[in-house]
């Protein structure tokens, strides 16, 4: 297996003011603490394509809800790869817990943006059967999966990014 990636975390003053604008916490020192103990992303077996991101902060989420889960994380990307966010399937299929874009898309020159390249998660609990999500803080939530891709003949991509969301105007 090709090995294309390494995980990070953000530095501590980004993942607070992260988790203040996001809301998941008003309170300082626990955003801290929990930046201490946030656990890097694993894969759970030999065979799993995907590696478990956790929560850093415990959430509950009614039915209808959402919520931006500032995971603490970025991560450096060979060139010709990307990192594909998608729910856990467990989640997803009791809660129907959905990401926002549908399928979160990490590209490999995000690292660098203005950001730190953090890795924003806005979910939504999209539950028929009015059941609230509610999880603990190191429970993972979302998998990550490395994938290559390629370009057309006649690409001309110049431009380089400084941001996250809609930062290439395109």
């Amino acid at each position: 297996m090709n090995r294309v990636a390494a995980f990070e975390k953000v530095e501590k003053t980004r993942f607070v003011q992260d988790c203040l604008d996001a809301g998941v916490c008003a309170e300082r020192n626990r955003i801290e603490e929990a930046y201490e103990a946030l656990k890097m992303p694993i894969r759970a077996t030999t065979g799993s394509a995907g590696y478990d991101v956790f929560l850093p902060l415990p959430l509950a989420l009614a039915p209808g809800s959402s919520m931006t889960v500032p995971t603490g994380l970025r991560v450096r990307i060979d060139e010709g790869w990307m990192l594909l966010i998608c729910p856990k399937s467990g989640l997803g299929f009791t809660y129907r817990l959905q990401l926002d874009n549908t399928v979160g898309i990490v590209d490999s020159d995000y690292y660098g943006a203005e950001n730190q390249g953090h890795i924003l998660v806005r979910i939504t609990n999209d539950s028929r059967q009015e059941r609230t999500l509610s999880l603990d803080a190191g429970k993972a939530f979302v998998q990550g999966i490395f994938v290559p891709f390629g370009i057309t003949h006649s690409d001309s991509a110049e431009s380089s990014r400084t941001g996250g969301f809609g930062s290439t105007k395109v």
